[in-house]
């Protein structure tokens, strides 16, 4: 089941350790979610917990940014992503048209984006990160 409200933060933090991706703070966590344009979930039928995950972020101008894109290890994890993918590019185009947008994903994940047109570090563009402390 896809739901768009934002999820637990404890729970969405269980999904992330569970595929070997950071976690954060409940408090930075719930903040993060509350300022997303948008929260997708992919919930189990089975034991209702948060089977796939991605949040947007936009200027909603010139640039749109999906965060978190993960899905738990098994057997449908490929599917899994590739459907929030779908599902992430129609919300977008739906919602802030025009916009470039960027990904924030695992491995794993490179696969459905590039089927999506995704273009990996296009011209040898990386990523790069800072985390700030006080």
């Amino acid at each position: 089941m896809v739901v768009m409200t934002a999820p637990d933060p404890t729970l969405l933090n269980k999904l992330l350790s569970d595929c070997g991706e950071s976690i954060y703070s409940v408090e930075r966590l719930s903040l993060a979610l509350e300022r997303s344009l948008w929260t997708l979930s992919v919930v189990s039928k089975e034991d209702t917990a948060i089977a796939g995950f991605v949040r947007a972020t936009s200027d909603r101008a010139l640039n749109a940014n999906l965060w978190n894109l993960t899905a738990r290890p098994g057997p449908d994890r490929d599917q899994l992503i590739r459907v929030i993918v779908y599902r992430s590019l129609a919300l977008l185009r739906r919602d802030v048209p025009g916009c470039s947008i960027s990904v924030s994903a695992a491995p794993y994940c490179l696969e459905a984006l590039r089927d999506q047109g995704f273009i990996i570090d296009p011209s040898g563009i990386r990523v790069m990160g800072l985390s700030l402390t006080s």
